[in-house]
């Protein structure tokens, strides 16, 4: 009984699960508590909550540069690595909240318009970073991946978003969207 329990696919298939959580559970969240409490009291409230990410991921990158600034600090390279991945995950969660809200059917034009103005911001902030990689290319080896992954993703995204506009202003014209009064089913994640 022990030995067919020991190559069990099932007993296999739990172990690899706990490794898998454990290994999740070291990811650390890039919201505050007070963020998260702002999020959750605007999950029926897409334009709130969108602006929120806008203003978080906005945040991360106006903490990034005061710290690449401040010359008292030590470990920059690090710091800089966690802020671009704490942006990173918060951007990407914005646009899953778009999807969502996208996928209910929401007019989100006030919001898209906020959303693009600071992806034109953000690509600025990521690229003058970049920039700034040549007076210290140790420094940037040690973030190079992940500023890269935001770069192509802020790009990438920023052309969705300009599509989405225009899909959502057309969407608007025909009457197919609903408003922020209205209550729909879906909660956001």
């Amino acid at each position: 009984m022990i030995s067919s329990l020991r190559y069990s696919p099932i007993l296999f298939g739990a172990i690899l699960l706990l490794l898998c959580s454990a290994s999740a559970q070291r990811r650390r969240d890039p919201l505050t508590q007070p963020e998260i409490d702002q999020i959750r009291d605007t999950s029926w409230e897409p334009r709130q909550r969108l602006a929120l990410y806008v203003q978080f991921s906005r945040a991360r990158l106006d903490k990034m540069e005061q710290l690449r600034a401040d010359p008292k600090v030590t470990d920059r390279p690090q710091q800089t690595h966690d802020l671009l991945d704490d942006f990173q995950l918060l951007y990407d969660e914005l646009n899953d909240n778009i999807d969502t809200y996208v996928d209910r059917k929401d007019d989100i034009r006030k919001p898209l318009k906020l959303i693009i103005a600071a992806d034109t911001e953000f690509q600025a902030k990521l690229r003058a970073l970049k920039d700034a990689a040549d007076v210290k290319p140790d420094e940037y080896r040690q973030y190079e991946f992940v500023l890269t992954t935001a770069i192509e993703t802020v790009d990438s995204a920023a052309d969705d978003h300009r599509k989405l506009l225009e899909d959502q202003e057309d969407a608007a014209k025909h009457k197919k969207l609903h408003s922020g009064d209205q209550q729909v089913s879906g909660r956001p994640e």
